[in-house]
C-alpha cells in the first residue's frame, strides 16, 4: 500500500521521500519500482524529515496498534510546530482521538486518514477518508484529492471531521464490507446447495448481477474467483479450507454499534459468521451428530436466481441503511459535523465496498442532508418493496432446507422491526419490572391518574413486592 501510493503521488507531480525501518527495502525500491522518477530514498528517520519541507506531511502506513505509537515517538523529535503526521492504516478511532490530542498538545497537526482499495487501489486511485486537526487539511487536500479515485469526476476523498472521524468512516466502511462479503458468500452457497449450480454456473450468474443494480467491486471479483481454475482444472474456490480470518475492524463496528445503542445487525452476524466459520473441526464433528432437513432441489432456476438476485439486493440496503444510521449516531455522540453524501461519494470509487448503487445513497443525502434512514428515502423505499417477495421466497427456501444464511435473515428481521409500530418490548418491560424493580412507561393513550404518561412506573406484580424501584440508568 505505501509503495503504490508513494507512485500514485509522483505520478502526480508530487516529490515523495520513501523511508522504512528496512533499508534494503527502501534501496530495492530505488533501484526498481521508483527508478526515475521524482522519489527521493531516505535511509534514516532523520534523512526523512530532513528532505521535507514545511509544514513537514509524512504519512504512516504501519500495522495498527503499537507499531504507530512507535514510529509516532520516533517522528516526533525531529518535526517542528505545524508539521503533520498522517496515519494511513486501520487504527481503531479511540487510539486516533488519543494521538490527536497527545500530538495537539505539541503543537503537531494530526490526520487519522481511512485508505481503501488495497494495493491495485493505492497504485491508481483510493477512496481516502481523513480527519483529525481540520488545520491539516488545506495542507494536504490537492494532494489527496489528486491522488484519490474519481467518481464522474469528483475525488473519492473529502475532509470527514475532528480528531478519530475519519478513521471512524473507515471502520464502518469496513465493517459494511463483512456484510457485503458475507452476503455475496450465502448467496454463493444457496446457489451451490439448493440451486445445484457448478462454481462456474455460479460465476455466470455473479457476471450477469454485476451488468445490474448489483454492479460493484465485490461482485465484479467474485466471478473472477468463481472462474479460476487450479493446474488440475478444478476450481480454485472449492479447495479452500471454509475458516474465515478477520483482523478486527468488522468487530470493532459491532461493539460501537452496541455500546451506541444502535441494532447494527448485519454487521454482527457477518462477524459472528466469521467467528462460527473458524470453528471448523468442532463444526465436522457435529454436522455427524445433528439432524437438519434434507435439501431439497428447485426445479425453477431462473425464478430462484431472480428472487436471490432480489434477496441481495434488498439485504444490501439493508446493511447501508444500518451503516449510516451509526454514523449519524456517531456524530451527534462524538460531536463531529459529518456529511453523509460526501461520505457515500468517497466510497463510490476507489474501494472496496465501491458500486453504482452508493451513486443513489449520495443523491439521497444531497437531497435531503437530515435523512431520518435510507429506507425512508424514495428510492431505497420502493426497491425494497418491489424485492420483497423474492427475498422472502429466498429466505424460505434456506430455511426449508437447512442452509444457515444469518446476513440475509437478520436484514429482513430489521426490516419487519423497523416498519412495526409496536414490538413485543413491552412484554419484555414488565419482566424487567417483575424481576428487578426495572420500572416502565405507559402508552400515551393509557396513561390513567394512576398511571400517568411519561413517568417511570413501578407495579407490585405480586403482591408480595416493595414499592420501591431500582435506580434507573442507560448501560
Amino acid at each position: 500500500m505505501g509503495q503504490n501510493l508513494i507512485l500514485n503521488a509522483a505520478d502526480h507531480g508530487y516529490t515523495v521521500v520513501a523511508y522504512n525501518r528496512t533499508v534494503n527495502k527502501v534501496d530495492h525500491f530505488m533501484e526498481n519500482e521508483a527508478k526515475g522518477k521524482s522519489i527521493i530514498g531516505a535511509r534514516s528517520i532523520e534523512e526523512l524529515v530532513s528532505n521535507l519541507k514545511s509544514p513537514r506531511r509524512i504519512i504512516i502506513l504501519v500495522k495498527a496498534g503499537s507499531p504507530v505509537d512507535a514510529f509516532i515517538d520516533q517522528l516526533v523529535p525531529y518535526l517542528d510546530k505545524g508539521d503533520i503526521i498522517i496515519d494511513g492504516g486501520n487504527s481503531h478511532f479511540p487510539d486516533t482521538n488519543r494521538r490527536y490530542e497527545e500530538l495537539k498538545a505539541k503543537d503537531i497537526l494530526f490526520v487519522g486518514s481511512g485508505v481503501s482499495g488495497g494495493e491495485e487501489g493505492a497504485r491508481y486511485g483510493p477512496s481516502l477518508m481523513p480527519g483529525g486537526a481540520k488545520e491539516a487539511w488545506p495542507h494536504i487536500k490537492e494532494i489527496f484529492q489528486s491522488i484519490a479515485a474519481k467518481s464522474d469526476g469528483e475525488p473519492c476523498c473529502d475532509w470527514v471531521g475532528d480528531a478519530g472521524a475519519g478513521h471512524y468512516v473507515k471502520m464502518v466502511h469496513n465493517g459494511i464490507e463483512y456484510g457485503d462479503m458475507q452476503l455475496i458468500s450465502e448467496a454463493y452457497d444457496l446457489m451451490k446447495r439448493v440451486g445445484g449450480f457448478s462454481s462456474k454456473e455460479i460465476g455466470e450468474v455473479f457476471a450477469q448481477w454485476n451488468k445490474g443494480v448489483l454492479d460493484s467491486f465485490l461482485i465484479d471479483i467474485t466471478k473472477d474467483i468463481l472462474a479460476f481454475d487450479d493446474v488440475d482444472g478444478k476450481p480454485m474456490v472449492e479447495k479452500i479450507l471454509d475458516s474465515a480470518g478477520q483482523k478486527g475492524t468488522g468487530k470493532w463496528t459491532a461493539i460501537n454499534a452496541l455500546d451506541l445503542g444502535m441494532p447494527v445487525t448485519l454487521i454482527g452476524e457477518a462477524v459472528f459468521a466469521r467467528c462460527l466459520s473458524a470453528l471448523k473441526e468442532e463444526r465436522v464433528r457435529a454436522s455427524k451428530a445433528l439432524a437438519g432437513p434434507q435439501v431439497s432441489k428447485i426445479t425453477d432456476k431462473k425464478q430462484f436466481v431472480d428472487d436471490l438476485e432480489q434477496a441481495l439486493y434488498a439485504s444490501k440496503i439493508i446493511s447501508y441503511a444500518q451503516g449510516f444510521m451509526l454514523i449519524r449516531e456517531a456524530a451527534k455522540e462524538y460531536k463531529w459535523e459529518l456529511n453523509n453524501a460526501a461520505i457515500a461519494l468517497m466510497w463510490r470509487g476507489g474501494c472496496i465496498i465501491r458500486s453504482v448503487f452508493l451513486g443513489e445513497i449520495t443523491s439521497a443525502y444531497r437531497a435531503t442532508p437530515d435523512l431520518e434512514n435510507l429506507l425512508l428515502q424514495p428510492f431505497f423505499k420502493n426497491a425494497i418493496t418491489k424485492a420483497q417477495s423474492g427475498w422472502r421466497n429466498t429466505i424460505g427456501e434456506a430455511v426449508k432446507s437447512g442452509i444457515p444464511t444469518p446476513a440475509f435473515s437478520t436484514a429482513l428481521a430489521f426490516y419487519d422491526g423497523y416498519r412495526s409500530a409496536s414490538l413485543p418490548a413491552n412484554l419484555l418491560q414488565a419482566q424487567r419490572d417483575y424481576f428487578g424493580a426495572h420500572t416502565f412507561q405507559v402508552l400515551p393513550e393509557a396513561a390513567s391518574a394512576t398511571l400517568p404518561a411519561g413517568q417511570s412506573i413501578h407495579v407490585n406484580w405480586t403482591g408480595k413486592g416493595g414499592n420501591v424501584s431500582a435506580s434507573t440508568y442507560d448501560a
